[in-house]
């Protein structure tokens, strides 16, 4: 009875937990559950806090004067509660408290951090040309410390390919505002980016993953990490909505690799939740958007030599961007009298400041 009590109690403690504030650990957290597979824990007297050691033990029910012992000089683990973070648990005990207890955590790469890394805009490769990028690249999706989740699971109501006659660069999946939205891969959210600062993303976070990748999650309500943080896949990251550039609630997500987009369906079954494979090969043609999921190898590369489809106005649009390589004695200034544009639009297509230093070799977008 005394068992069943502090369970009820320390329950009712973590809801109350949970409605405090939404931007903490316990935002995060998914529907939760008791699950039965019970880590018993004995907790270092020396400092109630941590953990002296983990292992499993069996504990007689019966016995209930051993329990009641026991009880008064070391809290017994009577079970514990999923969270959403799948490498930490909450571990409940009989006398009312509780504590996390970490398991397995999987390996972010310090290199993520340091490679075209920044904050204050959505792309971040803008002087990678496609033409650098090899013509095969092999991408580890998942091994066994690294998992996978669908974003949402809904229905995929737009693909990847020309829409209203112009690029449509990822997927649009269908939600209900205030739907969640999760990770799709273990990762460090590069970008939280608020409706003024993305364009017609809206709300939009972009998550770099350990082989490269990015997966972007655009016109969100809201979202509850921020740059820097570390998610696991399927960890909840934000709700879904209609910010931004949108005709109503869905998410957009997109996967780049170096900058460029490819069909994200070449990698996730949505209408099934999984994955297609666990190891991708991922070839320069996907990388246009006439190259699609389901096309032959042969078939996307017929695909990727047809020309860009004119604009709304039946003229050529905006047209597709433009970039020049740095020489030596070059400034903003020059360049941008040299293409017949300013210094401050340069700075804005490409995320500098005035007093950007260039580099000679760099490639920055003049168009």
């Amino acid at each position: 009875m005394k068992r069943i009590l502090a369970l009820i109690i320390c329950l009712l403690l973590t809801t109350v937990a949970f409605s405090q504030d939404n931007n903490n650990f316990f935002s995060r957290l998914k529907n939760i559950f008791v699950v039965h597979d019970t880590v018993y824990i004995y907790v270092n007297q020396n400092a109630n806090d941590s953990i002296a050691d983990a292992q499993d033990t069996q504990v007689d029910d019966d016995d209930d004067d051993d329990d009641d012992e026991r009880s008064e000089s070391i809290p017994v683990p009577v079970d514990t509660l999923d969270t959403h973070d799948i490498f930490r648990k909450v571990v409940l005990f009989d006398n009312g408290t509780w504590l996390y207890y970490n398991i397995d955590m999987s390996f972010i790469p310090y290199a993520l951090e340091s490679d075209h890394w920044t904050t204050e805009k959505v792309h971040s490769y803008n002087d990678i040309a496609l033409n650098d990028l090899p013509d095969t690249i092999q991408l580890t999706l998942v091994d066994s410390t690294h998992r996978y989740c669908i974003p949402h699971p809904g229905q995929v109501t737009s693909r990847y390919k020309y829409r209203w006659k112009r690029p449509h660069r990822g997927i649009d999946i269908g939600l209900h505002v205030g739907d969640a939205v999760y990770a799709a891969f273990d990762g460090i959210v590069r970008a939280a980016l608020p409706i003024n600062l993305t364009g017609g993303y809206g709300n939009v976070l972009v998550i770099r993953h350990p082989n490269g990748l990015e997966t972007y999650y655009g016109h969100l309500t809201r979202f509850i990490v921020k740059s820097g943080d570390i998610v696991k896949a399927g960890e909840l990251i934000g709700y879904g909505g209609s910010t931004g550039r949108s005709t109503g609630p869905h998410l957009h997500f997109e996967t780049r690799y170096m900058g460029q987009a490819f069909d994200p369906e070449r990698i996730f079954d949505f209408e099934n939740g999984t994955l297609r494979c666990e190891e991708f090969t991922l070839r320069k043609h996907y990388f246009n958007i006439n190259s699609h999921y389901g096309m032959t190898d042969a078939q996307s590369k017929v695909a990727s030599t047809k020309p860009p489809k004119a604009s709304k106005s039946g003229g050529s649009g905006k047209g597709s961007p433009v970039y020049y390589k740095v020489r030596s004695g070059d400034n903003l200034g020059k360049i941008a009298k040299r293409h017949g544009t300013t210094v401050e639009k340069l700075c804005k297509l490409n995320g500098f400041k005035s007093n950007k230093v260039l580099k000679v070799g760099q490639r920055i977008r003049v168009k």
